[in-house]
């Protein structure tokens, strides 16, 4: 059985640098955990459910416990036979509650029939107008539709796919990816904030603690992720691939202004920006490509004073003028 686990905090959101903490609980039952930031994973608990001698309810009630015990947040978890069925429980499961598909093709069926296409994992707005424009309006009736007509109206490959999604079959893996490989961290505004400088104010400031605790951990980073969440509680990610690893400020602030530069936000209500560094690895087993650029050695080498003089002083000691106007 599959596990979709959404985590949050009572009345807030979760801060998406708890979620390395919190994946890592969920590793202490078993190992095939999917991270899904800012605040999601997918968990396969088919040997946990062996080893326990309980099952995926059970194991959900456990983890429940865990994560109030150990960092005070709770979670909502849908159950079911794949990923696709367990997101779709935890839509449907009420904050901070399991809810569980069950595993008989007639259930599934009969849970998955009556709701809108809209609601079926990988079913865009274009897409759901497109079915709905030929009267497919529910899961149900896109599972009893021939696959050619699903084919011509979608493609080949996604109306095969489609089909068998309504159908309550996912062949999708859960493919694990290591917490400990990510690091993240936070600024969440004192009111939903509209002015660009403010959202690019605090996306250097978290781009030169990223970058920090990279250089203090001896690690670089391969890309770089960046969350926005608005007044809704609704998210955007984008994710960028450096030219090199590194934790370099000057280049980690460079790729989160060009990522938040592609969202095109305009006059958008941000309740709060995180970034995430992805694909960690040891600083000594990372190349560096000489540039020549005196500018750049001399940047690093002032990087590094800084950095000493924050390791004596505190995180303070040293920040940009910018930030510290």
């Amino acid at each position: 059985m599959i596990l979709y686990v959404r985590f949050h905090t009572a009345g807030t959101e979760l801060p998406e640098a708890a979620l390395p903490t919190l994946l890592g609980l969920i590793e202490d039952i078993t190992p095939v955990v999917q991270a899904l930031p800012p605040d999601g994973a997918l968990v396969d608990v088919r040997g946990a459910e062996r080893y326990f001698g309980q099952d995926a309810a059970g194991l959900a009630a456990l983890l429940r416990v865990r994560t109030l015990a150990h960092c005070g947040a709770d979670c909502t978890i849908g159950v079911g036979a794949n990923p696709m069925l367990a997101r779709t429980a935890a839509q449907d499961a009420p904050p901070g509650k399991t809810l569980a598909v069950p595993g008989d093709p007639e259930a599934i069926a009969a849970y998955l029939g009556r709701k809108p296409v809209a609601s079926l994992h990988g079913v865009g707005p274009a897409t759901a107008r497109a079915l709905c424009a030929y009267g497919l309006d529910t899961v149900g009736k896109v599972a009893a539709a021939p696959l050619a007509a699903l084919q011509r109206i979608v493609g080949a490959r996604v109306g095969r796919e489609l089909q068998e999604r309504a159908r309550g079959i996912d062949r999708t893996p859960v493919v694990p990816n290591a917490a400990s490989r990510s690091l993240a961290a936070e600024r969440r505004f004192d009111r939903d904030e509209l002015d660009p400088v403010r959202h690019r104010r605090a996306l250097l400031s978290l781009s030169q603690e990223v970058g920090v605790r990279l250089r203090g951990e001896g690690q670089v980073c391969r890309s770089l992720a960046l969350t926005v969440r608005y007044a809704d509680r609704s998210t955007t990610t984008r994710t960028r691939t450096m030219a090199e690893p590194t934790a370099h400020s000057a280049a980690l602030t460079a790729t989160a202004y060009g990522l938040y530069a592609s969202l095109g936000l305009q006059r958008a209500r941000v309740r709060a920006v995180a970034l995430r560094a992805e694909g960690l690895t040891p600083a000594e087993q990372a190349a560096h490509q000489l540039t020549f650029d005196p500018a750049d050695d001399k940047a690093r080498r002032i990087e590094a004073v800084a950095d000493r003089a924050r390791a004596r002083f505190g995180p303070g000691a040293v920040v940009p003028g910018s930030l510290a106007a």
